[in-house]
């Protein structure tokens, strides 16, 4: 029954929020003076700001308990250069100043770019758009399971105009610690994007492999390898007129230190499908899955969604959260609700 208590509610919910009830004004002079004075192309500066408000229907630490928090607080900046070289460097602000992003590049051309420094390496999907732009507002469990969402090496990527792309990189595989064993990350995604008629239509692949030469933790999944690892994946968007939809499918391979050097299988998958409803409201719906080969423990969760946007810097979104867990002895289930208020810049 709690299964669909909190779809329901939310649907009801929206189904009194009209887009008339808000006035939106198609003119904002003051977005515009923030753009034309802070935006100049070779020396851009972005602010993210989010808000977050965490209820658990339990007394428990599901999705982070009873409270108020923050999000994303960064400061970006960026820029593009005579000759062809970019520059970008973000700050994240929470807690204290610390850097998340810090690269130079240099365009040869469309088909082939370089890029040096501490950034996303391209391995999932769904770690792709920044934090103030996903579907949802919380990513899909398993970038955290998997990966670190920040390495350092250097990545280069093309895009044709047969629709074909491709990022390959090499990295620390030890993300902004700087940690070094003398061991190295390898990636690469292939990928076909094309738009269709009222549309578009995205596929590819992602992998990577970690030589290691000693044990490193495998995300936030509480296990670490003790030999390389190997990830692999694939993924699918399709867009047509108010409708979008996507599919990310990963898994990772690794002899893990906490099962006496058995191979642990760690699976994840989520499908997402969203409805633009009009030019300010837009509903999503997502299946989340991860699941363990040998601990034998496999997780749900279904995500309710509404986003919000108010002005072109001002945003709001709701989740509604329930996840359902399987031990292979114990069963449990949880519920809850994310709110959250953005200003991006």
């Amino acid at each position: 029954m709690k299964l669909f208590l909190l779809p329901a509610l939310l649907l009801l919910f929206l189904s009194y929020v009209s887009p008339v009830q808000a006035e939106h004004h198609e003119d904002e002079p003051l977005a515009m003076k923030m753009t034309d004075r802070l935006k100049t192309g070779y020396f851009d500066i972005g602010i993210l700001l989010q808000s977050r408000g965490v209820f658990s229907f339990e007394d428990d630490l599901f999705l982070g308990g009873r409270k108020f928090d923050l999000g994303a607080t960064r400061l970006d900046i960026r820029g593009n250069l005579d000759e062809g070289f970019m520059y970008r460097l973000q700050l994240d602000l929470r807690n204290s100043p610390s850097v998340i992003d810090a690269q130079v590049g240099y365009r040869f051309s469309d088909e082939f770019r370089l890029v040096a420094g501490a950034f996303k390496p391209f391995t999932s999907l769904d770690l792709d758009p920044g934090p103030g732009n996903t579907d949802f507002i919380n990513r899909a469990r398993h970038v955290g399971a998997m990966m670190s969402s920040r390495e350092i090496g250097i990545t280069a990527m093309g895009n044709f105009e047969s629709g074909f792309n491709y990022r390959a990189g090499i990295y620390n595989g030890t993300g902004l610690s700087r940690i070094n064993d003398n061991a190295f990350m390898y990636s690469l995604r292939l990928a076909y994007e094309t738009e269709i008629e009222n549309g578009r239509f995205h596929i590819g692949t992602n992998t990577f492999y970690v030589s290691q030469n000693e044990p490193r933790s495998v995300g936030n999944s509480g296990l670490s390898s003790v030999d390389g690892r190997l990830l692999y994946g694939a993924f699918l968007e399709y867009d047509q007129g108010p409708f979008f939809s996507s599919i990310e499918f990963l898994q990772t391979r690794f002899d893990a230190r906490e099962l006496a050097g058995e191979e642990e299988l760690l699976s994840g998958f989520y499908i997402t499908a969203g409805l633009q409803a009009s030019q300010h409201h837009q509903l999503v719906v997502r299946w989340d899955y991860l699941g363990y080969d040998q601990l034998g423990t496999q997780s749900d969760r279904f995500i309710l969604g509404w986003n919000y946007q108010a002005t072109s810097l001002v945003s709001f979104s709701v989740n509604a959260v329930s996840e359902f867990n399987d031990d292979g002895s114990n069963n449990s289930d949880s519920f809850g609700l994310l709110g959250q208020m953005q200003f991006q810049f």
